[in-house]
């Protein structure tokens, strides 16, 4: 046995801690980290040094890379197809008889022959050692392994002697046949089947299977099987699912990862095909491992009975074994998924039965009991919903363009730069990169061809390869097309294996899930709903006085689809995701060559590859890069493509949103969308919020959808402005990216590199740092102009999801109102209103807001210097790149240039009031984490300081902070504390601002020492050897001040963080429920990582899930912040629907609220409104109630030191301050 497979042998699945979607990636599973180091096993750390040896072995001994040598980098190669099933082997061993790298002819001159030697002989020095060591440790397992099992074993085979023939629920299995003999004709044909299986599972003896079923391990397994099954079903190979299945369930062992959903999907499959004794079986095998069929088992069966017309006596057989399984018919209907025509086929079977049944009736709506929401969800007090300024028929028209582009899964647009003119080395880099796509199609399609052919060659010798249905999924022709894809948007700089990987695999699922709701008829339904639905949006539309998500629930009721518009669970575990990426990415190395003499004639015409794999260091870690050769990015340079491919989901929606009614059915017509967004893959949010009763969840869903209908389009003379500056070099100063070709270049240096001296190294280094910034920074603006480009002439939607703390974001990644200023700048609304009597008077007091010049000052003052400038505004609106240019020195230039452009077209109009416009006024909260501390606190000095109390002019609670450390250094100085004398004139607002902000958001005092330097460093006259000491005694005086002023908000984060903390420690994640219903979670978990084995490299893949310990510090230290971000985000909502009720139109940036010019004064009024009815609610109380209920169990006699004190924390509730919180209702600054 090879040294790598005792190492697999060795590690065995308790090193695999893999969940299914929980997961992250990590970096290569080599890492220079000495604390890593520290903590490895011994053996297996020189084991993993030896695959690095042999790694750099064959790199040294291909001849086929010499260009890598003058770029530094280097290809792994690939050996040849060897899959093995992560199922069987939880850690999948590296092959024993890998194929030596090919040998070239002639050596190449930068790798002499005595480096491979010298490797080569202290590998073997290392690999005796090893393997000495893993021989002992291998023979000392096997015997304490053959010790454990033999017991176990004897059990095992008695209790497979003792199965009863004359179980009942056998019976009834073999009394619903309608052929008895064919039933023994599968029984027949189904025992050389597992015979034959475990044939050819000798060779590979199966792992322990984990034991404990609630391990992320055995989920994960779990998942991986269920997810291949459902593959199997959507494939119509059925005998393919059975075959994967008794592969499992033919194992004593590997049965333990079977659950009754595995054995169900098998049924589905078997039903289509109406063969009735395979499902027979099927329930018997299951009988055999004491597993209870489900509904959906029962569901199967009657589908099978319908499709094949079955007498109504085996019927009433299996609906008689149904209702003693504590199952009714109707619940067939209430609860199960159905796809395709299974439910016709189902109600076919039961009126078999009862010829005069009828489906149940939908469930009543219920309503939203929430105290903050009486008056939004009483019935007498609705109103009617806004209408949209477009027909029911050209929403229909929208509603197509849009399902075209997410069928097509990916959209291609015109790149803003296509405005420059073609060169001639342009137009013949396009010809050649064609002429070269094309070979590479050819190469990739016949390399996956080749994969898949042995796969399929593999699957007959030892059971079965996981990723070969995969790979049958799509058409070829897809999988290449998702390649090249990736090939085309590859950086010069290279990508870490792992984004490649998981980029690559979650392209494959994205469109297999759009492929199943095709084959299951759901878009059908889709369809059909939507197109009744937007004639609640329509202006010419009938339906009012309903919600989106009530006039939806009530149009799929209407139609009986019931549950049917949600597909079954198919998600793919994380790891398998991974495992298909890399496949692909290997491929993809693999097959895609580039003439080494395509630019240079002078070389020999030798095949070269165009990726490369290296490796490189981040921090600490040694990450694994894929990186073009030079070649390639000199061609694809030169082309300067014009062309740029996105995700259909990453372009604004060109149709209103489909409305969330659920946590899985919501935002795009075809693209999977969670409700929320997960941590790492976190998936016990979804299972908190499946878990949650609907009704509780309505007032989030609605205020989704809220956010979702509000119509967007573009500000076309400002994206003009800004697009000729980004075609013109860009411009720093105005926040827009300039090319990479602007990059500083290192001063030309003597000699090779190799002499170049430490400073000349750095100066390359940092060179190199900034010209991947600024592609970086370079490209992210490429996205968003072209995008906002492509919609220059649309109206378009932002569907919207959130976060695990209720925060909401648009889910298109790129272009949307979340982004930068100058993302913001080219951004209106669709809808138009008309100013007003004070409607200009606000579009200049945001200007100014915009500018940043008039913070301390009162609104009044605000609008009276706005006059005085008006000179300005005009000019800046009439000639912005060739006039005085005042708009470019603001806070946020682009902004401010958009809103003197409104200014001017609304003062120059014949009527300002009835001017119709479309831009939106932002009112932004005053530090609103600490707004919600006070008033949590009811803290009177917090609370004036943060603007709850109303004043003249605005408070700054940030100078007001400043001026208190000032004291507190003044002090000190006179006490001759040298750093607080160094300090002096150098305490300002803006080097507190940070540190003031982030204290409420839980920042230590490491990070805001850190913060506090930066500041400090921007100041060009403060010495630089005070920094460290400075910033240290700076943000202690912070805390001290913030401590003095806010005693209230420092009580309330100490008793939450006390909380947390004791919660974490007793094994127990940190959850609460928001004042509006929504369950929340902290995901913070101890981390495992898990080796990926792959061809390439091993990837090492960080488990962060709900099996692990929680992490105590990250629990505890997160706590506070997240709460206040709850209840941010409820304030939100709760101003969203309300505003939706006056009729506003209403957007969000978390706590910077947006609304038309003429309903500022509403919107205002709306939100003070609701956080007094926020903060009247006993929101800490609650907190500990439910906390109280949760953890400690009060109805327990006994209970454990940790719960007693547990109990004394949350039971003492912080004691609250006199500040009468009605006061926010009059306070001009809250907002503002």
């Amino acid at each position: 046995m090879s040294v790598l497979r005792l190492r697999a042998a060795l590690l065995g699945p308790a090193r695999l801690r893999g969940a299914g979607i929980p997961w992250s990636v990590l970096r290569s599973y080599s890492s220079a980290s000495t604390k890593e180091k520290a903590k490895r096993n011994g053996v297996c750390e020189r084991t993993e040094l030896l695959e690095v040896l042999k790694a750099r072995v064959k790199q040294l001994q291909a001849s086929n890379i010499p260009e890598a040598t003058v770029n530094k980098v280097e290809l792994a190669l690939l050996g040849n197809d060897k899959y093995q099933d992560p199922l069987q082997k939880v850690v999948a061993a590296g092959p024993a008889e890998e194929q030596p790298a090919p040998r070239g002819t002639t050596e190449s001159p930068a790798r002499p022959s005595s480096w491979v030697e010298k490797l080569k002989k202290e590998m073997h020095i290392r690999q005796l050692k090893v393997e000495r060591k893993l021989s002992i440790a291998a023979s000392q397992l096997v015997l304490e392994g053959q010790v454990k099992a033999k017991p176990k074993g004897k059990v095992k085979a008695k209790a497979k002697t003792k199965k009863n023939p004359k179980s009942p629920k056998a019976k009834v299995a073999a009394g619903w046949s309608q052929s008895h003999t064919g039933s023994h004709h599968v029984h027949a044909h189904g025992k050389p089947r597992v015979a034959a299986v475990k044939e050819g599972a000798k060779a590979q003896r199966p792992r322990r299977v984990p034991e404990d079923k609630d391990s992320s391990q055995h989920k994960m397994l779990q998942q991986t099987i269920q997810s291949s099954l459902e593959c199997f079903l959507f494939l119509q190979k059925p005998e393919e699912a059975e075959r994967f299945l008794l592969l499992y369930h033919s194992s004593p062992v590997k049965r333990k990862l079977l659950n009754v959903n595995a054995y169900n999907v098998v049924m589905r499959s078997w039903a289509r095909e109406g063969r009735l004794q395979r499902i027979n079986r099927l329930f018997s095998m299951l009988e055999s491992v004491r597993l209870r069929p489900s509904l959906d088992s029962y569901a199967a069966v009657l589908e099978c009975m319908g499709r094949i017309r079955s007498s109504a006596k085996a019927i009433h057989r299996c609906v008689q074994q149904m209702k003693s399984d504590g199952f009714h018919v109707d619940e067939l209907f209430q609860k199960c998924l159905f796809e395709e025509d299974e439910k016709e086929e189902v109600l076919r079977a039961i009126r078999i039965l009862h010829p005069d049944y009828q489906l149940p009736p939908p469930p009543k709506p219920q309503t939203c009991k929430s105290s903050l929401l009486q008056d939004f969800y009483s019935e007498e007090k609705t109103v009617s919903y806004p209408k949209l300024d477009f027909s029911v028929q050209e929403l229909q028209e929208r509603f197509q363009q849009q399902l075209e582009m997410e069928l097509d899964n990916t959209i291609t647009i015109e790149s803003v730069e296509a405005t420059k003119p073609l060169t001639p080395e342009a137009i013949k880099a396009r010809k050649l990169l064609g002429t070269l796509r094309s070979r590479w199609h050819d190469s990739i399609l016949q390399a996956l061809q080749k994969s898949k052919h042995n796969m399929s060659k593999l699957k007959r010798v030892s059971g079965y390869n996981t990723l070969y249905p995969y790979l049958c999924l799509l058409p070829d022709e897809e999988y290449v097309a998702i390649m090249l894809q990736i090939l085309s948007t590859l950086s010069p700089q290279g990508e870490s294996l792992a984004v490649l990987a998981r980029e690559l695999g979650s392209k494959v699922y994205n469109r297999y899930v759009t492929q199943r709701k095709l084959h299951s008829h759901q878009l059908e339904k889709v369809q059909e709903v939507y197109k009744d639905y937007i004639h609640l949006l329509a202006k010419d539309g009938r339906p009012d006085k309903y919600l989106p998500r009530e006039y939806w629930e009530k149009l799929v009721a209407e139609a009986g689809f019931g549950l049917s518009l949600n597909l079954k669970d198919c998600s793919w575990p994380y790891m398998l995701i991974m495992r298909l990426g890399m496949h692909m990415l290997e491929l993809l190395v693999q097959a895609v060559k580039v003439p080494r003499n395509i630019l240079n004639p002078r070389l020999e015409p030798k095949l070269i590859p165009v990726l490369y794999h290296i490796y490189s260091f981040r921090s600490s870690w040694q990450v694994g890069l894929v990186k073009p050769h030079p070649i390639f990015s000199q061609i694809m340079s030169d082309a300067a493509e014009t062309l740029l491919t996105f995700n259909s989901s990453a372009i604004p929606m060109l149709c209103p949103p489909v409305p969330w009614t659920s946590p899985h059915f919501g935002a795009f017509v075809l693209n999977d969308t969670k409700l929320m967004r997960f941590v790492d893959g976190a998936a016990q949010h979804q299972l908190l919020l499946e878990q949650c009763p609907l009704v509780n969840l309505h007032p989030v869903l609605d205020a989704l959808n809220q956010l979702g209908n509000c119509a967007w389009k573009i500000n076309q003379p400002v994206l003009d402005i800004i697009i000729s500056i980004f075609n013109d070099k860009g411009n720093e100063k105005l926040d827009i990216p300039p090319p990479v070709s602007e990059a500083p270049r290192p001063p030309a240096a003597s000699g090779s590199s190799s002499t170049w001296n430490k400073s000349q190294k750095h100066e390359l280094l940092l060179c190199k740092k900034k010209a991947a910034e600024m592609h970086s920074l370079r490209m992210d603006a490429l996205y968003k102009l072209s995008i906002a480009n492509y919609v220059r002439d649309k109206v378009f939607w932002f569907p919207h999801n959130m976060d695990f703390r209720g925060r909401t974001y648009p889910c298109p990644p790129y272009f949307n109102h979340l982004g930068n200023d100058v993302t913001r700048a080219i951004l209106l609304f669709a809808e138009g209103r008309p100013l007003g009597p004070k409607g200009l008077d606000w579009l200049k007091i945001h200007l100014i807001n915009l500018t940043g010049l008039k913070k301390k000052n009162g609104l009044q003052e605000r609008l009276e210097y706005a006059n005085e400038i008006m000179e300005e505004i005009l000019d800046s609106a009439d000639y912005p790149l060739t006039g005085r240019k005042w708009w470019m020195n603001t806070d946020e230039p682009w902004q401010a240039l958009a809103c003197c452009m409104e200014i001017a077209k609304a003062s120059r109009s014949p009527d300002p009031a009835a001017y119709v416009s479309h831009f939106p006024v932002h009112q932004d909260g005053s530090c609103n984490g600490l707004q919600h501390y006070a008033a949590l606190g009811r803290d009177l000095i917090g609370a004036i300081s943060v603007n709850l109390m109303p004043c003249s002019v605005p408070q700054d609670v940030y100078s007001a902070v400043a001026q208190q450390v000032e004291e507190f250094r003044k002090k000190d100085a006179e006490q001759g504390v040298k750093i607080a004398q160094v300090l002096q004139g150098f305490i300002s607002r803006k080097v507190v601002k940070q540190t003031v902000m982030t204290v409420v958001y839980g920042v230590t005092r490491y990070g805001g020492r850190l913060q506090m330097e930066k500041r400090l460093k921007e100041i060009d006259e403060f010495p630089e050897e005070y920094l460290w000491e400075a910033s240290h005694y700076l943000v202690k005086q912070v805390f001290n001040g913030i401590k003095e002023m806010f005693s209230a908000t420092r009580d309330i984060q100490n008793w939450l963080t006390e909380s947390a903390k004791l919660i974490a420690q007793s094994g127990r994640t940190v959850e609460w429920v928001t004042p509006l219903g929504l369950p929340i979670v902290q995901p913070y978990y101890r981390s495992r990582s898990t080796v990926l084995n792959c061809g390439m490299q091993n990837l090492s893949v960080k488990n962060s899930n709900s099996s692990q310990k929680p992490d105590t510090v990250k629990q505890k230290n997160a706590f506070p912040p997240n709460f206040i971000h709850s209840l941010d985000s409820t304030h939100m909502m709760l101003t969203a629907l309300h505003c939706l009720r006056q009729g506003l139109t209403f957007v969000s940036v978390h706590d910077c609220y947006w609304t038309h010019a003429l309903t500022v004064d509403i919107m205002n009024q709306v939100c003070r409104q609701q956080f007094v009815a926020l903060h009247s609610e006993k929101i800490l109380q609650d907190l500990s109630e439910f906390m109280l209920e949760k953890y400690c169990s009060p109805g327990r006699e006994t209970r454990a030191l940790w719960q007693k004190k547990l109990m004394e924390q949350l039971s003492s509730v912080p004691k609250t301050g006199e500040f009468n919180l009605e006061k926010v209702m009059d306070s001009t600054y809250f907002f503002s």
